[in-house]
């Protein structure tokens, strides 16, 4: 069963969640959360600013810094792209657009803030998240899916980067 590992990533995703730049384990997570009075899906996803910085700088821009005084409009541009290119959503089967709403750092982690609007009816989310895979080959991503009464979190690999949710 796959929650050993889940369990070991979360532990150490939040060991090393320290002011340190540099860091063993290559983690990211990403909550999605159901807010059935806004029928949207809000979602945060959390990434270490040093790997996301290396990442942005291999495929856009190599002078990038990810700080919070430096080009935010390129920067934001760029972490949408990404984010888009690797984080799919579908609901009831169907893709689904987001919304980046903005990024904000915290310590040694950004914080991207995305939402998808409209959503009444779940009967099933996929998550597809390969954020950082094309770049770090250690890379795991956290995935937690809080909708109606159900509190889920999977650990997604390379070899395996989908999980999905069914509600009867």
């Amino acid at each position: 069963m796959k929650l050993i590992p889940f369990i070991r990533a979360l532990v150490l995703f939040s060991l090393f969640i320290s002011s340190s730049k540099n860091h063993d384990y290559y983690v990211s997570v990403t909550e999605i959360k159901y807010v059935k009075e806004q029928k949207s899906l809000q979602i945060i996803s959390q990434i270490f600013i040093d790997d996301f910085e290396t990442l942005l700088r291999k495929r856009y821009d190599e002078n990038i810094v990810l700080a919070p005084d430096n080009d935010i409009k390129n920067i934001e541009k760029y972490m949408q792209r990404y984010i888009e290119d690797k984080l799919k959503i579908k609901i009831n089967g169907n893709a689904v657009n987001f919304n980046f709403i903005g990024k904000e750092y915290k310590e040694d982690i950004t914080y991207c803030y995305l939402e998808i609007e409209n959503i009444s009816d779940i009967k099933s989310i996929e998550v597809t998240n390969s954020l950082l895979f094309d770049v770090l080959p250690d890379q795991q991503n956290i995935v937690r899916l809080k909708l109606f009464n159900e509190n889920k979190s999977f650990l997604l690999l390379p070899d395996n980067d989908k999980c999905v949710l069914n509600f009867n």
